[in-house]
């Protein structure tokens, strides 16, 4: 997705997210400080290892924080489980930002609960909009690792859909439809646009299949069409 694949939420804009950064790097969390207050957001917190991160995080509740992978005491991808993990009961949102775009790492940290996935090289513009993103439950990955890695998101090897959760209620056509867009990392207006529908109707869709695939997110949708051989 490029910066301009999602649009700013209005109700959320409103508000002045709270972010908190969490890198080793005194430079790099000066440079993300700075590119998050100049978009109108609002720091809560710095921290320069992984530890650090999840107790200030539990502690301060951000809307939004943004991991490193490599740092001390404790990596960002296990920081990101403890915070946002399928086991966690109140879990937080997460955006992973990184050098790295190593396709293991975008796996284990999407499959870890993160909410994005950023290389430090995105641009300040698909900063704000991920950090957006993950706030109102949407995911984000970078353009340069999008298609590549959901492309191959099971290791290459589509998996029988006997051995995935199945849908709650058989998909429709145009549900079907609406996924493998998704999967091929269309935004909400470009499905809208390549369906001749709505909006509303798009996020209506999205709902339906969130509810029936038990999905969390647009990428947990993506890596299930993928995994279920849909793609190719």
């Amino acid at each position: 997705m490029t910066h301009s694949d999602q649009m700013t939420d209005p109700a959320v804009a409103a508000d002045r997210l709270r972010v908190l950064i969490a890198d080793d790097q005194p430079m790099v969390r000066a440079g993300l400080r700075m590119i998050l207050e100049a978009g109108g957001l609002e720091v809560v917190a710095e921290v320069a290892d992984g530890r650090a991160a999840v107790d200030a995080a539990r502690r301060l509740r951000p809307d939004v924080s943004l991991l490193d992978i490599r740092m001390p005491h404790l990596d960002g991808l296990e920081a990101t489980r403890l915070l946002a993990g399928p086991d966690v009961a109140d879990p937080l949102a997460v955006v992973v930002v990184t050098t790295f775009d190593h396709d293991e790492y975008v796996r284990t940290a999407l499959a870890s609960g993160a909410l994005g996935f950023l290389l430090k090289d995105a641009g300040p513009a698909l900063l704000i909009e991920a950090v957006r993103a993950a706030a109102r439950g949407d995911a984000l990955i970078s353009p340069a690792v999008t298609v590549r890695f959901l492309s191959h998101f099971a290791d290459g090897e589509p998996r029988r859909e006997g051995t995935l959760a199945q849908p709650i209620e058989p998909l429709s056509a145009r549900e079907e439809e609406v996924l493998q867009l998704v999967a091929v990392g269309r935004s909400n207006q470009e499905i809208a646009a390549e369906l001749y529908v709505s909006l509303a109707t798009v996020k209506s869709h999205l709902h339906h299949l969130s509810t029936k695939l038990a999905a969390r997110n647009r990428v947990e949708l993506a890596a299930w069409a993928w995994n279920t051989g849909r793609m190719r």
